[in-house]
């Protein structure tokens, strides 16, 4: 009959228990000849009654306790003279001793894996004396191990990689699994490794828990992952143990065994002959079932007649090979390339060389496509040049542009007028000539920039634009004159002879400055008869044929020091009948100025006296308050607050509108109200105070809050001061003060004749 797990558990606890108490029985009967024990005084042989150690095992599931051993001395008769005591680790809480016979029980179930012996202490004592009759012996009750724990993957679950490609044996990672059963009593902690899950493809060794390769040539471009479930068996793997289980995924990393390979032998691209140099003509990429810096790129021309026409380069991020425009195209003289390129890997693997070149090669034939492109002209840019002096119509030169495309449309010159706007040009249409429209002034303009255009006739949008520098050459048109009015001195004391000198500029015909010098021919100039001079000059200049022109020199006559410095060169005032000198002039315009500010500023203070209610800048004057102190009628006054009174004023007013100028209307005198009804009182009071606002020149030409303060012509209450009144205050009697309220309890107080007892 087969046992189970539990079964053959149970079995083996029985078998323990059996051996446990046989062992027990021998150490007693060996024990039981032992010679008795003499007190101190007196002669004694020494004793043998000294236990190693006991065994007892774990997990114990009974009901009652479980019996351990029996200590015993050779004096103890049986007649129960002798006590057994028991002290040590567990002693009480764990194990108990019967005092009378000696044994020993644990009373709680013990676990080796939380602690594997207990130390104790024994002791013989005589019951009546309570001495020992035996030396005290300390011995250890060891747990006996039973295989209750399962192993155990600490590290799990585990993840590895290993080379694609890599022989049969290659290490991949080793697994470790712990047992916490006694690795020294029986088989218990001894574990076995096997492979549940991931062959045939890896495989691990039984006792080291190594995980190796299985199998050869395992392709990660076919499958790149692996999941392994590896189990550890203890009791040596054989039936009954316990056993526990990890995962371990392994990744197979990629190496360089795959070529590159373009997907198909010949490419085709058309691009315009107009595309510009730089630009991108075709993307082309060889495959390469490789990852990362397995799977990178070079490409080049290997050959072609596009070698100088066409590059290739490699694009970092999708490992493409980018052919570009290295030159201008022409469809009128090729109209297409052929290119032979070669991609390879940039770091081949030397153990794969053997399975062929790591390289392919590719046909790549660009067609040049026909654009209608415009006109071209001859030369970049002409220069021209042409005399100031040539008539309107005269040629200057002439500019050619013809048509690049195999058809040769006939071209059609005109001028661009932004860079022409004064017109100063025209141009055939149909040969290109250039001639003069205006006259030219090399003065006002020495260089013309102008841009010509060339279209095709049978196609308007394509145009060309060629530049045209024309230079204008001088001519003496331009007579010599001064460049600035010009002024000397010359000292009152002047000799006869000395020369004054004064500097003047270049004509179109004279090189550089010129100097014109003045020499006096008389003596004793006086500044009171004549302190200015002016000197007609007459230039010439060297031109073919020769321009002249007079301009005037002025001299002034300044009084000089003895160097022969001018001091001052204005004439006095005290001898001039006609007027008074320059500085007098000045001096009385600023006294004039001077008064002006003074009048402005007194005005000014005046205004502000006689305007109160301008307001500063810093105030608001939004909220300009007018108050009208006019006492009313008193608080009995009701009719004078009637609010439809206020409502409807149906009283005909002098309609005058608000101005925004201050207005010269003079404030209005109140007028003196008679006796009349309250009501008609009010409505007057209202309209006399709304023609004050309005005609007021000091209110602000906007709308402002009025405040009218008028209650009335009287109150029944009549006034509550005793100054005007007939009676004594010994006569008053104010009494009535008291019905008033709280606000008149200190008049109350003051003048009242029961204010003790109106308030408490």
């Amino acid at each position: 009959m087969k046992l189970g797990k539990v079964e053959f558990c149970h079995f083996l606890q029985l078998i323990a228990l059996f051996l446990c108490f046989s062992g027990m029985s021998q150490a007693e009967l060996s024990r039981s000849g032992s010679k008795p024990y003499f007190q101190s005084g007196r002669s004694r042989t020494k004793r043998s009654w000294v236990w190693n150690q006991f065994f007892v095992l774990e997990e114990y599931m009974g009901s009652d306790p479980l019996y351990v051993g029996k200590l015993h001395s050779d004096v103890d008769k049986g007649d129960g003279s002798i006590k057994y005591i028991l002290s040590g680790e567990g002693a009480s809480s764990i194990f108990i001793i019967d005092e009378n016979t000696g044994d020993i029980h644990a009373t709680k179930r013990l676990d080796r894996e939380e602690q594997a012996y207990y130390t104790l202490r024994a002791q013989a004592l005589d019951r009546l004396t309570n001495k020992p009759v035996e030396p005290e012996s300390e011995f250890v009750i060891k747990i006996q191990d039973i295989n209750d724990n399962e192993p155990k993957f600490l590290d799990g679950p585990y993840t590895a990689g290993v080379p694609e490609m890599s022989p049969v044996g290659t290490s991949v990672v080793q697994v470790t699994a712990t047992d916490a059963d006694d690795p020294t009593y029986g088989n218990s902690a001894r574990v076995v490794y096997s492979i549940l899950q991931g062959q045939p493809y890896f495989s691990v060794e039984p006792k080291t828990g190594v995980i190796k390769t299985a199998l050869p040539n395992m392709d990660r471009e076919a499958k790149d992952q692996y999941l392994l479930v590896i189990q550890a068996k203890d009791m040596v793997g054989q039936n009954g143990g316990l056993s526990g289980t990890t995962s371990v995924t392994v990744t197979l990393t990629d190496v360089n065994d795959n070529p590159p390979r373009f997907p198909r032998r010949s490419y085709q691209y058309n691009v315009p002959e107009s595309l510009p140099v730089a630009s991108v003509v075709a993307r082309i990429k060889a495959a390469d079932a490789d990852i990362g810096a397995n799977a990178e790129m070079e490409y080049k021309i290997v050959d072609g007649d596009g070698l100088g026409i066409f590059k290739i380069s490699v694009d970092k991020d999708t490992q493409e090979g980018i052919i570009t425009i290295q030159k201008d195209l022409d469809f009128e003289a090729k109209t297409s390339y052929t290119l032979r390129i070669e991609a390879a890997n940039k770091d081949a693997d030397p153990r794969f060389l053997s399975l062929g070149p790591f390289s392919d090669t590719t046909t790549v034939k660009i067609i040049v496509e026909d654009v209608d492109e415009p006109p071209v002209f001859s030369s970049p840019l002409y220069p021209m040049e042409v005399s100031e002096a040539t008539q309107v119509g005269n040629i200057i030169g002439t500019v050619a542009a013809h048509d690049p495309d195999s058809s040769n449309s006939p071209v059609r010159y005109s001028i661009d007028r932004n860079t022409d706007l004064e017109r100063y040009f025209n141009i055939d249409a149909n040969s290109g000539v250039i001639t003069t429209a205006k006259s030219l002034d090399r003065e006002t303009n020495a260089v013309h920039n102008i841009t010509v255009l060339a279209m095709e006739s049978q196609n308007p949008s394509q145009v060309g634009r060629g530049y045209v520098a024309i230079t204008i050459l001088d001519i003496n048109d331009n007579a010599p004159e001064f460049a600035m009015d010009y002024e000397t001195t010359v000292c009152e004391n002047a000799q006869p002879g000395q020369v004054r000198a004064v500097s003047t500029p270049g004509s179109s015909l004279i090189k550089h400055n010129q100097h014109v010098s003045a020499k006096l021919t008389r003596n004793g100039f006086r500044r009171q008869e004549q302190s200015v001079y002016y000197l007609p000059i007459f230039i010439v200049d060297s031109g073919s044929p020769s321009l002249s022109s007079t301009n005037t020199l002025t001299i002034r006559v300044c009084d000089c020091d003895a160097d022969g410095i001018a001091q001052t060169c204005n004439a006095e005032a005290y001898v001039l009948p006609a007027g008074l000198s320059t500085g007098a002039l000045i001096a009385i315009l600023a006294c004039v100025l001077t008064l002006l500010v003074l009048i402005l500023l007194i005005v000014t203070m005046r205004r502000r006296k006689k305007e109160p209610l301008i307001f500063d800048e810093e105030r608001d004057i939004r909220e300009n308050i007018v108050r009208y102190d006019d006492e009313g009628g008193g608080e009995e006054d009701t009719e004078a607050f009637d609010m439809a009174a206020l409502r409807n004023l149906n009283v005909i007013r002098d309609t005058k509108t608000r101005r925004d100028v201050t207005p010269e209307i003079q404030f209005l005198s109140r007028p003196t109200f008679k006796s009349i009804p309250d009501n008609v009182i009010f409505r007057e009071f209202i309209w006399e105070r709304l023609k004050e606002a309005d005609v007021d020149p000091c209110a602000p030409p906007y709308d402002s809050l009025q405040t009218y303060a008028f209650e009335g012509n009287g109150s029944v209450a009549e006034s509550l001061s005793s100054l005007d009144s007939i009676s004594s205050n010994s006569d008053q009697n104010y009494d009535y003060l008291s019905d008033w309220g709280p606000r008149f309890k200190r008049l109350a107080d003051m003048y009242g004749t029961g204010q003790e007892s109106l308030y408490s």
